[in-house]
């Protein structure tokens, strides 16, 4: 059986190409919601709750996993970590689809700043002297997963977060102590045009986000801002080793079915 860990919006088109020639797949996904989406396709089993590495040795074993395919977010670090130790723990084959990177591409552009972490961010925030004080907005468009993080920097510059349209996710940033004129909430991915608005609307001066490439949203951000001549702040995604990684959910298909995976 094939194992797929899902968490972006390729994993429908990888499951869809996968149907052509099996149903013998497990799913698992992070959310419900993650697995309400696949309602059309064909598949054996599913699970939707967060999974440890014992969850995830378990549930393999029990599904007689032979090949695992890790769609998961360029950012969802500790899920990809995990599949990687069980796999070569279970001798399962382990199949990396990356969504390809985008920032790249602009990395030479005027204001255009990368930084590996949260902490080495802020440290570029600081020393920018246009940023300094009440005016110098920042549009946060990472989540809200590391909120409590930019929230811990204490900095004068007025931070306007986009999150999720999630009564959980509202309150956890009330919480935090988010001001609620402080909150955008919807749901992404979000276009050039309304990218362009939020950045006019709140006069920010720098936006941060995430390289979750093209159907992440991210290029319509970095458009946007460079038209309006203002600061990016990318997270920068964390660099690891694959044996089998791919940036097109076509040849990871055509592998899995030529090598007889399934």
């Amino acid at each position: 059986m094939i194992g797929l860990i899902l968490g972006t919006s390729e994993g429908k088109n990888i499951l869809s190409l996968l149907n052509e020639f099996t149903e013998d797949i497990l799913i698992t996904t992070a959310t419900a919601y993650g697995g309400d989406i696949l309602k059309e396709y064909k598949y054996k089993t599913l699970n939707t709750k967060p999974l440890d590495i014992d969850g995830l040795k378990d549930l393999f074993m029990k599904q007689a996993i032979s090949t695992l395919v890790d769609a998961s977010h360029p950012y969802a670090t500790e899920i990809t970590s995990n599949c990687k130790k069980v796999c070569e723990d279970m001798q399962i084959e382990y199949l990396r689809y990356e969504r390809p990177s985008i920032s790249d591409k602009y990395i030479n552009s005027n204001k255009f700043i990368s930084a590996n972490s949260y902490e080495e961010l802020i440290d570029k925030i600081i020393s920018i002297k246009e940023l300094e004080g009440r005016d110098g907005v920042i549009l946060n468009t990472t989540g809200s997963k590391n909120i409590d993080k930019i929230m811990s920097w204490k900095l004068l510059n007025r931070i306007v977060h986009r999150v999720l349209p999630s009564s959980a996710v509202i309150k956890e940033c009330l919480d935090l102590g988010v001001a609620i004129e402080d909150i955008i909430a919807i749901k992404g991915p979000i276009g050039y045009e309304l990218n362009l608005g939020f950045i006019k609307q709140y006069k920010a001066k720098g936006i941060i986000l995430k390289d979750s490439g093209i159907l992440g949203g991210t290029e319509e951000k970095i458009k946007a801002a460079l038209h309006e001549n203002i600061y990016i702040f990318v997270i920068e995604r964390k660099k690891e080793q694959f044996k089998n990684i791919f940036y097109s959910e076509k040849e990871l298909v055509s592998y899995i079915r030529k090598n007889n995976l399934y």
